[in-house]
């Protein structure tokens, strides 16, 4: 074969491997595999997340669990023949309170096991109200056996109570005792004896008050069981949540707190006042407030890494117009380090995060990985200006992330907008210097 035509052929096979339409497919199939790594790390949080959570249980179950306080409520027991041989079927009546008026004061802590928190409380509940007794006396044609009434209170946890309990109503001072009576409302909880003379019915009842001082973690929650149900709630917790079936009609939240108050009557309620039986659970319309940790660090590292490919592709980008507008071509290996070193951060993030919190972790894990990429290409390009636009690109990045990250019911509408604005930056700058000519 003529010496010339091979090494026509042989020059024409190097400028098809330096093309950069080649080039830009080997560094596109690259950053789809790239995407398996960044699965990886995700599926890590995920799992720290999953020890995290784990870790919040388990010192839930030592402290006290989240608390659901339904109640106080009077039950009476009931019998009814059903046949000549003396057969029966027993039940209980529930009455609820006329009015209910309740008032805590939560008073937070972080515990923690090993690396991992959670937020606990402790709380002291005053609670107050009325019973109206007669009326109910031939409810269902049952046989109620005042002497063996007694009061309930549910409370989900009896291990968050802290002090003796007792129940002050119609001159007496009740002491509480173990267990709910009947599960018929509640599965745990106290109960007070209060045995009702059946001639005196229309005078049995009154006005009743106690104290509850109760432990919990995460939530705190009341049952709707009054005919009219005020719950007032504070705390120096600045990060509450209000849940359940009712919001409050008045909330305050501040960097020092929260106070909220609530008022639901029995019209907002799917229960009557008075039942027999298991037919209702009021615990199933429970409201009140979760001591929620702020977007953990778990959560937003997450977050962060979903960004991963945005980082990569962007800096790729810049990479391929540093090359199209200069002479200086970057090998494709180089792309891969520089994208190695850009999902390393946020393992690098998710770890220090676990020690330090999130925002100095992100601020660390940022600054190191700009510096090594700015070394990297100061040692790799020649020319100063390229190394200043990649290093200054990856600062802006890295800042428009945090600040992605820092907003909650805004930051998909600010990404879409970052995002927007960075391609029409983009398209202009190719536009204007003819990056791909025809």
């Amino acid at each position: 074969m003529n010496p010339k035509t091979m090494e026509t052929e042989n020059t024409k096979q190097e400028r098809w491997y330096e093309s950069m339409t080649v080039k830009m497919v080997l560094i596109g199939v690259m950053g789809l595999i790239l995407l398996i790594p960044l699965a990886l790390i995700m599926e890590h949080i995920r799992e720290r997340s999953s020890n995290a959570e784990t870790a919040r249980q388990e010192i839930g179950s030592l402290w006290a669990s989240a608390q659901t306080v339904t109640g106080p409520v009077l039950n009476v027991p009931g019998i009814r023949i059903v046949a000549d041989d003396g057969s029966y079927v027993t039940t209980t009546m529930h009455i609820l309170p006329d009015g209910l008026k309740v008032n805590g004061v939560l008073v937070p802590e972080i515990r923690y096991r090993g690396i991992y928190e959670t937020v606990v409380y402790d709380s002291d509940i005053s609670i107050t109200g009325t019973f109206v007794v007669a009326g109910y006396e031939h409810l269902n044609e049952y046989t109620w056996q005042w002497d063996k009434a007694y009061i309930s209170l549910g409370v989900s946890d009896n291990k968050g109570i802290a002090d003796s309990v007792s129940l002050s109503m119609g001159g007496r001072v009740i002491s509480a005792i173990p267990g709910a009576g009947q599960t018929e409302l509640f599965d745990n909880g106290i109960s007070f004896r209060y045995a009702i003379d059946k001639a005196a019915l229309s005078e049995a009842g009154g006005e009743f008050s106690l104290s509850l001082g109760l432990r919990g973690s995460g939530s705190l929650v009341f049952s709707p069981v009054g005919r009219t149900t005020e719950v007032v709630l504070s705390s120096d917790w600045d990060a509450p949540s209000f849940t359940g079936n009712f919001l409050p009609a008045e909330r305050e939240v501040t960097d020092t707190g929260f106070t909220a108050s609530w008022v639901v009557t029995h019209l907002n309620r799917s229960f009557p006042q008075v039942w027999e039986g298991r037919q209702y659970k009021p615990a199933d319309e429970a409201f009140g407030v979760d001591l929620i940790m702020e977007a953990d660090h778990y959560t937003k590292a997450e977050r962060s890494a979903k960004y991963g490919i945005l980082f990569i592709a962007l800096t790729f980008l810049v990479l391929i117009i540093i090359e199209l507008r200069s002479a200086r071509r970057i090998h494709i290996f180089y792309y891969l380090l520089v994208a190695l070193a850009l999902i390393m951060f946020f393992s690098l993030l998710t770890a220090l995060s676990e020690h330090i919190g999130f925002n100095p972790a992100y601020l660390i894990s940022a600054v190191a990985t700009i510096g090594l990429l700015t070394f990297f290409f100061r040692s790799l390009l020649e020319k100063g200006w390229m190394t200043l636009l990649i290093s200054g690109m990856l600062t802006v990045l890295y800042i428009f992330i945090f600040f992605l990250l820092a907003m909650k019911d805004y930051a998909f509408l600010a990404g879409n907008i970052g995002l927007f604005v960075l391609l029409a930056a983009l398209m202009m700058v190719s536009a204007r210097y003819r990056l791909f000519r025809s």
